[in-house]
């Protein structure tokens, strides 16, 4: 379900039934009723008469309800914070199953909902920034990843290295066999002004990537669970124009039981 889209459409209609009516439909019922008047005047007409000629028709009742509410949500999802919810387990240990999260809308310019076309460009993604993104293959579907790449740079990822540019970036052991990730080593990663944890496994192989060069305009996406994330390593670079935003902050986490706020928290 395209949820931005059935919102545009029910901001438009319900606008549109309104907007109908404060111009059309409204002074016609006035013109209907003082017609109806041989003094040509609304004076002495029973009230009860007056309130139903002037009454409006439940399709404008509603629409003149709805659409202020319909609006507002729709410009501040559009263009301030968008709700998501984390699918998968690719952004741990940064980001659990059953997250909720709040998305900076404008972080990296303004799109047109729907069209999601830039209009007012605002700032660009930084490497280390956890950004929302729509998947290439499957633009209808929203990934989850950290930007690794920017337009230009050259990645290698060899032997649980990432190679920046030629440069190795630093990371140090937390902790092997974390409570829930017994396999797992996590590592403290320092990415750009990112500095975030990361899973690996000493098991698993993982992929292992040559050099290669981002083009202008995209970007190179991992997950934070190294070993454990469908990302650029395995099916490319996400076009500028996929981007949806930036992931700021996890308001409340819940996976099937109670919801849980202790948990709220900035994302890094």
């Amino acid at each position: 379900m395209d949820f931005a889209l059935l919102l545009t459409v029910a901001v438009l209609v319900t606008g549109a039934i309104w907007l109908l009516d404060l111009v059309w439909w409204r002074p016609a019922r006035r013109a209907r009723l003082t017609a109806s008047v041989e003094a040509g005047t609304t004076e002495g007409v029973d009230p009860a008469v007056r309130e139903k000629a002037l009454k409006e028709p439940w399709p404008v009742d509603y629409a003149r309800s709805f659409f202020p509410v319909l609006l507002v949500v729709l410009v501040l999802r559009s263009f301030l914070v968008e709700p998501f919810q984390i699918p998968s387990g690719s952004m741990r240990p940064t980001l659990e199953v059953g997250d909720f999260i709040l998305v900076n809308k404008f972080a990296y310019g303004l799109r047109l909902p729907v069209l999601d076309t830039k209009f007012l460009d605002v700032g660009e993604p930084e490497r280390g920034d956890v950004m929302v993104f729509r998947f290439p293959n499957e633009p209808s579907v929203n990934f989850i990843k950290r930007v690794i790449g920017l337009p230009g740079d050259q990645i290698r990822y060899e032997d649980k290295q990432l190679f920046v540019n030629g440069e190795p970036v630093p990371k140090s052991l937390i902790e092997a066999g974390p409570q829930g990730a017994p396999d797992e080593l996590l590592m403290q990663e320092q990415l750009g002004e990112a500095d975030h944890p990361i899973y690996n496994n000493p098991r698993d192989p993982g992929p292992q990537m040559r050099e290669i060069v981002v083009p202008p305009g995209h970007y190179f996406m991992m997950g934070d669970n190294r070993d454990h994330s469908n990302d650029s390593r395995y099916w490319g670079f996400v076009p500028e124009e996929n981007i949806v935003g930036k992931a700021f902050a996890v308001w409340m986490h819940w996976n099937g039981g109670l919801p849980s706020f202790t948990s709220v928290r900035r994302i890094q």
